[in-house]
């Protein structure tokens, strides 16, 4: 029984993703609190407990595109199950960094992880570059939370409407969330992830438990899984080479900590203690919901509906097991986290682009500032939604993702030399993240998924390990005045903070 078979009943379909849309207006008003100050329309007054930073953490975390483009890589093989190493590990080292990210956020009145970024290392320019990088990594990910808001609307149209028609419903739907988001900033974002995540991971991981002990998806359809289904990526007999399944799982769990969504919500929380506790579930959150999640995709991978479109495959799957009913809580769930990854997305690159793009040449006041983000999200919406007509049938949606992994972890050297220690200037920071993202973009372009004659490196890795060379070189040989050391001594200094032993240093090398 496919979507074009069933009697339309547009009741059931529109009518419950009425119902959760008027529950998220409900929330944004039941709790709305007028900002102050654009610091406060940022960061939201850093006044949240840990399980409001764990609810947001995973909202940013797992995006709609999780229930097409991932639950299609777990259907089609064990490529999918490299999100649950990346994820949590990604998550585990973040708490690491939640101390002095936190402290330094609380201290210097920091709004951005690009913000951080100029202040460890004392220069606009590399906060520019660092949010130049992640805008466009970012971009990616909401134009794969568009596509997959499409796919729901074409589900819940029961087939009947276009491609261009799906987009544009989907695109609408997103317009009139961000009326709250631009108008409420990161307040209105933090309530509604509540919310939502608890629809769309919550009630998805309830959901497909219960569905593995039915006959449809039953965990015993897992043990009867064909041979070519339990190859690892890079195996003898696969078509990758050894290090393709570490490049992903590595640049996972390194790009995870370099995400501008992931620092936006340290610098919201109340305290180092809400900090940690937060990240500390949002490991609980994120496992627990994807490892459900793959255990489901494989359990109905084998069926012939799910197997002519894995993306489509949530969705059918729901839609063979209950009907309409159930078809339509698939969409209401798809519908929540996507609507929550893109409300993140676009609230932290318009949040950037005012912050530290448009300051490029004089400061702005707070009301200056809060127009700019306001205006930077409607644009940046706007080109997401073009890239996601261009790109809505492109057969592998999670090269999308992958690719952005690619371009995010060139933050990642500065990010952690900044962060654990005092090596390292701005000419580094500067040179290597250029070296490195440029080098990630040519090799992207020639080899989008893969490097075969590096063993299945990715662009990524390549460009990371220059970038690498370069800030340790200029680490090395532009050596820190004493105006700068007092700065660093200082900086480090501040709430006891004393840097983690140096890894690197001209004395030792």
């Amino acid at each position: 029984m496919t979507i074009n078979e069933i009697t339309p009943n547009y009741w059931v379909t529109f009518g419950l993703m009425g119902i959760f849309l008027a529950g998220m207006i409900a929330v944004l008003y039941l709790t709305n609190q007028k900002s102050q100050s654009f610091s406060d329309y940022a960061v939201g007054g850093r006044s949240y407990s840990a399980f409001y930073i764990g609810m947001s953490y995973t909202n940013s975390w797992w995006p709609g595109a999780t229930f097409t483009a991932y639950f299609a890589m777990t259907a089609t093989g064990m490529l999918g199950l490299y999100g649950i190493v990346y994820s949590t590990l990604g998550v585990t080292a973040m708490y690491l960094m939640a101390r002095r990210a936190w402290q330094w956020g609380k201290h210097f009145n920091l709004r951005t992880q690009p913000d951080l970024l100029g202040m460890r290392y004392n220069s606009p320019m590399v906060k520019r570059l660092a949010s130049i990088i992640g805008i466009l990594c970012v971009l990616p990910w909401v134009v794969l939370g568009i596509q997959a808001l499409g796919m729901l609307i074409e589900f819940a149209s029961f087939g009947r409407w276009g491609v261009k028609t799906c987009l544009v419903v989907g695109v609408m739907l997103i317009f009139i969330r961000q009326y709250w988001t631009v108008s409420m900033g990161m307040r209105g974002l933090i309530m509604t992830d509540v919310y939502q995540g608890i629809i769309a991971y919550g009630l998805s991981t309830l959901l497909c438990g219960l569905l593995l002990f039915g006959d449809y998806a039953s965990f015993s359809h897992i043990s009867e899984l064909p041979e070519k289904m339990l190859i690892v990526p890079g195996a003898s007999d696969s078509k990758y080479g050894p290090y393709y399944m570490f490049s992903l799982i590595f640049s996972g769990i390194i790009g995870s900590m370099c995400w501008p969504m992931s620092f936006q919500r340290i610098y919201t929380a109340s305290g180092i203690r809400s900090v940690k506790k937060g990240t500390l579930l949002t490991i609980l959150f994120v496992g627990g919901f994807y490892s459900v999640l793959c255990l489901y995709a494989l359990a109905v991978s084998q069926h012939p509906l799910i197997q002519a479109n894995p993306q489509l495959g949530f969705f059918n799957a729901l839609l063979q097991t209950g009907g309409v009913w159930l078809l339509a809580v698939a969409i209401v769930i798809v519908l929540a986290a996507s609507i929550g990854h893109v409300d993140g997305c676009v609230q932290v690159c318009g949040t950037q682009f005012a912050n530290d793009l448009a300051t490029w040449y004089r400061p702005l006041n707070d009301k200056q500032l809060t127009m700019l983000a306001k205006s930077g999200m409607v644009i940046f919406i706007i080109i997401a939604a073009v890239l996601a007509y261009v790109t809505f049938n492109f057969t592998r949606l999670q090269l999308l993702a992958q690719i952005s992994y690619q371009g995010i972890i060139q933050l990642a050297v500065p990010l952690f030399f900044g962060i654990f220690g005092k090596f390292g200037n701005k000419q580094g920071a500067l040179a290597g993240m250029g070296v490195g993202i440029i080098i990630s973009i040519i090799l992207t372009i020639i080899f989008p998924d893969d490097i075969p004659q590096l063993g299945s490196l990715t662009s990524g890795m390549i460009g990371l390990a220059c970038n690498f060379g370069v800030f340790v070189a200029c680490g090395l040989l532009i050596p820190h005045d004493a105006a700068e050391t007092k700065r660093l001594d200082d900086i480090f200094e501040k709430h006891n903070l004393a840097p983690l032993p140096q890894p690197l240093s001209a004395k030792n090398f």
